[in-house]
């Protein structure tokens, strides 16, 4: 099952919605659990190891992660801001690694890094009063962490994980 080809296999509605729930309470949780790491112009929101899952699973990950990202922007202490925009950003970055991935997973990884870096730095880093630069640097490199360090053994995982489950079938 390389790329985009799995989420073939997701026909069942009740699956595609059990995967986007599944996706989005997971998200959610790690990243209030882990609160001030996840909330601040320097974070590692752990939850974005998350972030790269449209790779295999598709648009149930996009709308998994964007409501994800929703709920646990509630208790940002940034506010509006990041309620709106947060979800839009990892809605783009969610896109892009479903659907212009090239059939590489590292692309899929490099999105989230990208986007949230230079998005979210766009408004967090007048909320702390920091310069933007140093914003998105720090973002980066904590998203680096999460999505690319921790998200890409985990897609490997996943991907393995289900060919083995579809070998068995």
């Amino acid at each position: 099952m390389k790329g985009n080809r799995s989420r073939d296999a997701l026909g069942n509605p009740s699956l595609k919605v059990a995967i986007a729930a599944l996706i989005a309470s997971t998200y959610s949780i790690m990243t209030v659990i882990l609160g001030p790491f996840g909330y601040s112009w320097v974070q590692v929101r752990i939850s974005e190891a998350l972030a790269p899952l449209p790779f295999l699973m598709g648009f149930p990950a996009v709308v998994g992660l964007t409501l994800g990202c929703a709920l646990a922007n509630w208790f940002s202490p940034v506010g509006l801001p990041d309620m709106i925009f947060g979800p839009l950003l990892t809605f783009c970055s969610a896109i892009l690694s479903w659907k212009v991935n090239f059939g590489k997973r590292v692309v899929a990884c490099i999105y989230p890094v990208l986007v949230n870096a230079f998005g979210v730095s766009a408004y967090v880093s007048s909320f702390y009063g920091v310069p933007y630069v140093m914003s998105v640097t720090t973002i980066a490199i904590g998203e680096f962490i999460a999505a690319v360090l921790v998200g890409y053994p985990l897609l490997t995982a996943i991907e393995r994980t289900s060919e083995i489950f579809q070998k068995h079938q």
